[in-house]
């Protein structure tokens, strides 16, 4: 096998096409996100994606409920100069003037470094960036840090829809790259392609998590599967979503969070094939299908057009929707429960609904908005 490496945006470094994400490590209790992680299994995974190439390592201050951040230092211990690394600024957590230099400088205790190679502004929104980036001058004690040499380069993760995209990538001129959601059925969610073209053309380095969902698209339903497994070229559901990814030369690195050495071995094998333009219209055609598939195993018909937008009651009815529809898209109902109650504020859950039906008259689709929120509410609510 041999890894695949891509510029990574206007940096004179080459990327491995394949990173290795740290926020599902293996644990040893069976909590995918939890603190107890099995160290030894996670550090030999490590080693082995060093030893064939894998040169980018992306971590968070929160993941694994704080220890992901320790077991990635102790893996790199005596092997820091094979390997950059990428961790998070929680925003969320920057309360007062001092909290981001004191996060910043426990995260480089964890990670046994005097410097992190790629620093991100973790989850930015419209709210975040405006609430916490702007009020606490977030981007000035950033380029500090880069100046006292503790952080190498910036960027940010984004978790909102596609309108505040672009004000985050244009409010700072020195962003060397950027993270976003993306995958075959991400086209249009949150950055999007739009979201990808559009930082590529500023020349940042894009960082591609969630490749998989969540590891959903890997496991597709059966009626999925079959439509993959008749292809005439047989690759596996989770190397054909790689793929795809690495078929777009806008991608610099394609995130994957293993928890298995298996899944390890299977990524690796993945890359030593990543190729941008080398997608056939065979292939294309066969994404279009299985993306259409998941769409057909919608319980509701909506299209996210926003007609029925602004709730006078503040409901985020497109969103509340998208939630409950990926639970029956991707037959994994705690996966979007967990989702909506962790992205969606209560005060836009279908919980704030009063049945106005204001929204209604306004849809296109003819949905029964009011009538689906109580369903909605009750699948994915909190105590659900």
């Amino acid at each position: 096998m041999t890894m695949q490496y891509r510029k990574f945006g206007k940096l004179d470094w080459n990327a491995s096409v394949l990173g290795f994400g740290c926020m599902r490590l293996p644990t040893l209790d069976g909590n995918p996100y939890g603190q107890n992680i099995n160290e030894a299994q996670a550090v030999g995974m490590i080693h082995r994606a060093l030893e064939q190439g894998v040169n980018y390592f992306d971590t968070a201050y929160i993941y694994h409920e704080g220890k992901s951040e320790i077991v990635l230092g102790n893996a790199l211990r005596g092997l820091r100069d094979q390997a950059r690394i990428a961790t998070k600024c929680p925003v969320w957590m920057i309360l007062e003037e001092a909290d981001f230099d004191r996060i910043l400088n426990d995260q480089l205790r964890k990670l046994q470094t005097d410097h992190i190679d790629f620093y991100l502004l973790h989850a930015l929104s419209k709210n975040r960036w405006n609430d916490i980036v702007l009020k606490f001058e977030l981007l000035e004690k950033s380029a500090a840090a880069i100046r006292d040499g503790r952080i190498r380069h910036l960027g940010f993760s984004f978790h909102d829809d596609y309108e505040s995209f672009p004000r985050i990538i244009n409010g700072f001129d020195h962003w060397t790259f950027c993270q976003i959601q993306y995958n075959y059925m991400d086209t249009e969610n949150q950055a999007g392609v739009k979201g990808l073209k559009l930082a590529a053309a500023k020349g940042l380095a894009v960082v591609v998590m969630e490749p998989l969902m969540g590891g959903r698209l890997a496991n597709p339903p059966a009626a999925i599967r079959q439509m993959i497994d008749s292809c005439a070229v047989k690759h596996s559901p989770a190397d054909w979503a790689l793929q795809w990814l690495w078929d777009q030369p806008e991608v610099s690195v394609v995130l994957s969070g293993m928890s298995a050495a298996d899944q390890v071995e299977a990524n690796l094998e993945s890359a030593s094939r990543a190729r941008s333009h080398s997608f056939q219209a065979a292939d294309l055609e066969l994404i279009a299908g299985v993306r259409q598939k998941y769409k057909e195993r919608a319980a509701i018909p909506c299209t996210k057009c926003n007609y029925c937008m602004p709730c006078p009651n503040g409901v985020n009815i497109p969103g509340v929707f998208e939630y409950y529809n990926d639970a029956f898209l991707h037959e994994d109902i705690p996966g979007a429960r967990f989702k909506y109650q962790i992205f969606v504020p209560q005060s836009a859950q279908a919980s704030a609904c009063i049945a106005c039906h204001e929204c209604e008259a306004h849809c296109p689709q003819k949905i029964p908005i009011s009538n689906w929120m109580p369903k909605v509410q009750g699948l994915l609510g909190a105590g659900a």
